[in-house]
């Protein structure tokens, strides 16, 4: 069967099972879209997972019958479609406009096409592959999305030899194209050039739905779902990145972090390995200071499994508690993406390299305890906060033009040492370093809050002269710059805007001593040099280095530790990193950590990775070790109230004796339901049924309620 006619028959098929029972009642909280997920699928028990928003994958025509079936449910709806790769064989093969469009595949340097699966190519986007997905967003227009999702914007480093790229070299250069590994200056004009063309196929998308809601006054807002630059750079894939923020119509980013991404492994003191929790919490900082100071907003994606199929359960589940306590440590992002795919979660059986009848399906305390935090991260809102960490206010410079140094002839580090090398010291002493958005320290008040930045210009360059005079600013106001180079990066040699476009030899490092007014011979050392209130100190070394050697490491940490001090900050070293988010505590033990006592939280906590929710007096903080922890005294009531849940549960009446909700989760589904209960309940119903399952802890206060969930709306009710 075909994949349009078998999504057409499930839409069709689920089109009937949602009429079999009525909509989950409205929430006037979904307008905040606080949570939502992506599904490819129509509705189903196995897909219910009840967030504010349903993204619904894919601009064919079966696209508003599958919105239709979430609609029913009580979904708000946006469209998520790819913009590099997709369904899209009627503009491959010329059905669209007449004119077959293989030469616009992607194709590596040896005719390879590169390929998503099948015939399911990454694009070269012509001009006109921008207004054939103007024709499947209509579609998801005029089905009612209130937001459209361009995921993906990619372009393989290794690519760049089709004919399609090279009539746009032509275009864009106004010369021959060259082969992109034949020089460093061919391979930066052709990142350029890919960073472009995805900035182009996206202008004309948004541009449509400006037009669109100019016609009609509605707001639909476009969303770019993206991996980290971080990542994009360590997996050689280049993308518009931080310039989409600066084009009309972005309204902001999904930041697509998860375990496929942060377990690639990297190096610390010389060894390679994965670190997902570290690796993650840098990609979410990328991704939240794209937006920082810019007015656009992102959502944190999470995935309680990941794309390679291969993993057991207890693999996916401890990479995703990792993951999503990474997420939790950026204060300043409140809303989630909690899954992509729901019904492969719920759904699926795993390992798949195994025998089918090896095979296992998610384990129930797992799915209890996704839904638990699916819930919580509704309440994530929470401006008052405190950390318990190392030094903060710590930051390392990046710039999009790390995806352009990725490929032949002469590639930066395959392991993204130069920037590990800079920021996972920093992480591994507990200090809760940012990546900070080169692109974006023009932007009024960006640098705010930062004490002392890292910068290298190996690996990347500033892709204009105007990074440099606010940079200096910030310097003269009291921050201090850390340098990290040798100036040994064949790259500094391209024609570019610091050499006069090849008339000189000047390096981009020269330039920005120049904006601070320094001199190479002023330093001594690793001896800071004053400028204005701040200073600069320049390690005359590749930061590659500092991966790679355990003493390197300890030299530039004592660098750092200066640096610091001259900023007038406390260098303080932890084994842990601990936020407080209003009622919720977010804590992670760093493993190759300092040899500290390991951190001790007190209280009276539950920990909303325990499926159970039972109470804990004592969380020990180990290396290793992650919490997303509900401390029970900042949350009390004097009332009866929900404090966790493995469903969705919407307030539906209160009076002086019985409070009742609505209640529904995933099909088939264990559910616990946790309330601060100073009394015990005389009757609890489930649907106008006793409910037997249920325990009250006089001694804590708490009730907990257990049934299974359905994917239909019920009636859960206590009386006191």
């Amino acid at each position: 069967m075909s994949i349009r006619r078998d999504l057409i028959l499930v839409a069709l098929v689920s089109t009937v099972a949602a009429q079999t029972h009525p909509a989950f009642p409205e929430d006037p909280a979904q307008a905040l879209e606080r949570t939502s997920f992506q599904t490819g699928k129509a509705w189903s028990p196995q897909g219910n997972l009840r967030s504010d928003v349903a993204m619904v994958y894919g601009i064919d025509p079966s696209l508003p019958d599958r919105m239709k079936t979430w609609r029913d449910r009580g979904y708000r709806l946006h469209v998520m479609t790819g913009v590099s790769w997709g369904q899209y064989q009627d503009y491959l093969y010329g059905r669209f406009d007449g004119v077959n469009h293989e030469d616009n595949a992607q194709t590596d340097r040896t005719g390879k096409k590169i390929s998503h699966g099948g015939d399911v190519y990454y694009m070269c986007p012509a001009e006109n592959y921008g207004k054939f997905l103007c024709v499947g967003v209509q579609r998801a227009l005029d089905a009612g999305a209130e937001a459209i999702h361009l995921e993906e914007p990619e372009f393989w480093a290794r690519a760049g030899y089709s004919e399609g790229f090279k009539r746009e070299w032509q275009a864009y250069y106004k010369e021959e194209w060259q082969p992109p590994h034949s020089s460093v200056d061919a391979q930066w004009k052709a990142s350029k050039l890919k960073y472009y063309l995805y900035r182009r196929a996206l202008q004309q998308v948004f541009d449509h739905v400006h037009e669109f809601n100019q016609k009609t006054g509605k707001k639909v807002r476009c969303y770019v779902p993206t991996h980290s630059l971080i990542n994009y750079a360590h997996w050689c894939i280049v993308s518009p990145q931080s310039s989409l923020a600066k084009i009309d119509g972005c309204d902001g980013y999904i930041a697509q972090v998860w375990t496929g991404t942060s377990r690639t492994p990297n190096h610390f003191r010389g060894e390679k390995k994965e670190r997902t929790f570290e690796t993650a919490f840098l990609e979410y900082g990328a991704m939240q200071n794209l937006v920082r100071a810019t007015g656009r907003g992102v959502w944190y994606l999470n995935d309680p499994i990941e794309d390679n199929p291969r993993h057991d359960w207890t693999d996916y589940r401890t990479n995703w508690e990792s993951t999503l306590v990474a997420s939790l440590l950026q204060p300043d992002v409140s809303q989630y993406e909690v899954a992509p795919w729901p019904e492969r979660i719920f759904g699926g059986t795993y390992p798949r390299n195994l025998p089918k009848e090896e095979q296992k399906s998610i384990p129930p305390e797992y799915a209890t305890e996704l839904q638990v935090v699916m819930n919580a991260l509704n309440d994530m809102k929470q401006p008052d906060h405190a950390w318990d960490c190392g030094t903060r206010g710590l930051g390392v410079l990046v710039s999009d033009s790390l995806m352009f140094q990725r490929e032949q002839p002469t590639p930066s580090d395959p392991n993204m040492a130069h920037f590990y090398g800079l920021a996972m010291p920093l992480v591994k002493r507990g200090m809760p370093v940012t990546p900070v958005q080169l692109e974006n320290v023009t932007l009024p008040g960006f640098l705010a809050g930062l004490k002392v930045l890292v910068l290298s210009y190996e690996g990347q360059k500033p892709q204009s002269a105007e990074v440099h005079p606010p940079l200096a600013e910030w310097v003269r106001n009291g921050g201090v710059l850390v340098v990290a180079d040798d100036d040994h990066d064949p790259y500094n040699q391209v024609k570019e805007w610091w050499n006069g476009f090849g008339k000189d030899q000047s390096i981009p490092r020269q330039h920005l001593f120049h904006e601070l007014g320094v001199t190479d011979t002023a330093f001594n050392g690793d001896e800071p040099v004053a400028v204005g209130k701040g200073s600069v100190i320049w390690l005359h070394r590749s930061p590659t280095r500092f991966a790679m050697d355990a003493a390197e490491e300890a030299n530039f940490a004592s660098a750092m530790k200066t640096a610091v001090a001259k900023a007038g900050g406390e260098w303080k070293e932890t084994n842990h990193l601990i936020l407080r988010r209003g009622p919720y505590f977010v804590a992670a033990g760093i493993d190759e950590s300092t040899s500290q006592e390991q951190k001790t939280l007190k209280g009276r906590f539950v920990n909303l990775f325990d499926p159970e929710l039972k109470v804990q007096t004592q969380i020990d903080v180990k290396p290793g070790s992650r919490s997303f922890l509900l401390d029970l005294d900042a949350a009390k009531s004097s009332t009866p109230r929900i404090l966790a849940s493995a469903c969705k549960a919407l307030p539906k009446k209160r009076d002086d004796a019985t409070l009742s909700w609505t209640v529904e989760g995933v099909g088939d589904t264990p559910a616990i339901v946790l309330l601060s209960a100073p009394q015990p309940p005389k009757s609890v119903t489930l649907d106008g049924q006793p409910l037997e399952s249920f325990t009250h802890d006089a001694k804590e206060g708490l009730l907990y309620l257990h049934f299974t969930n359905t994917s239909a709306p019920r009636e859960l009710s206590v009386t006191f």
